[in-house]
């Protein structure tokens, strides 16, 4: 075995890797539970939509996951030029379309770097943050399939 990564070639021509997964189960009314490597994150609706507003929404963690991707990134980014990561923050917005279908039309994303990063590393964190697997894959969508089980 020479440490090659498996998978296949898809339709786009890209390799992939190994499947990952997880699975979401209904909780209660609107309250849904997504059941991933032990962990639970809980969604809702607002009580505006008619949710019970227990968790964020889909969306929300939509954005939110390009977010914690984003500072994951530049954390990562600030650790192994060994500064400090206290302080780091990503603040972010989303807009929704307003035609058809629903969608999110707009996200901004702003790194507010820990205090004292040196004038030279703000280029670099930006484009390091900029590339991290959630932004990578938004620029290029993947396929998707949604069946219903037998």
């Amino acid at each position: 075995m020479t440490g090659a990564p498996s998978g296949t070639t898809g339709a786009r021509g890209t390799r992939e890797a190994d499947a990952h997964g997880f699975e979401v189960t209904h909780v209660d009314a609107d309250a849904y539970a997504v059941d991933v490597r032990g962990h639970r994150i809980l969604v809702d609706q607002p009580t505006e939509a008619g949710g019970a507003d227990s968790a964020p929404t889909p969306t929300e963690l939509f954005a939110a996951s390009l977010a914690t991707c984003v500072a994951f990134y530049a954390g990562r980014y600030l650790h192994r030029h060994g500064l400090d990561r206290a302080g780091l923050r990503v603040r972010t917005e989303y807009t929704m379309a307003t035609d058809r279908p629903a969608r999110v039309a707009a996200v901004r994303v702003t790194v507010v770097p820990p205090p004292g990063l040196p004038d030279e590393r703000r280029a670099a964190l930006l484009a390091v943050a900029s590339h991290c697997t959630v932004h990578n894959t938004l620029q290029q969508p993947p396929e998707v399939d949604i069946e219903l089980a037998p």
